[in-house]
């Protein structure tokens, strides 16, 4: 069965479409990308990337994440299995804890989808 009969993930979505500047997004292309950028779109989940993105080793375990904002540890787990769901975080369960590192490459389709705005 080739890809393009399957349902693409918003991250495989952003992957194959030319930069915003460059052409205008199909209907089918925005309504694939969207729950990417909606899942970035939240304060809690913009800042919770950008924590793990600039730790040591470029990961960290949840129990890292919970000082950082004046929420309980079940909404920011909540937040996180947002942001794994919507492909931007990678995760790996070591013993009782989850650490979470940055799809790098999710990121950079990501830019590359907004690439030359402002340029």
């Amino acid at each position: 069965m080739s890809k393009s009969l399957l349902q693409l993930t918003p991250v495989e979505a952003v992957a194959c479409c030319s930069p915003v500047t460059r052409e205008p997004l199909t209907a089918d292309a925005a309504e694939r990308i969207a729950p990417l950028v909606k899942a970035i779109a939240d304060p809690v989940r913009l800042r919770l990337l950008s924590i793990v993105a600039s730790h040591a080793d470029g990961e960290a375990c949840v129990c890292d994440l919970n000082d950082a904002f004046d929420l309980s540890q079940p909404t920011i787990s909540h937040h996180l299995k947002l942001l794994h769901e919507a492909g931007l975080l990678e995760r790996e369960k070591r013993g009782v804890w989850v650490y979470y590192r940055v799809n790098a490459a999710a990121l950079g389709d990501l830019s590359a989808l907004l690439g030359g705005v402002g340029a």
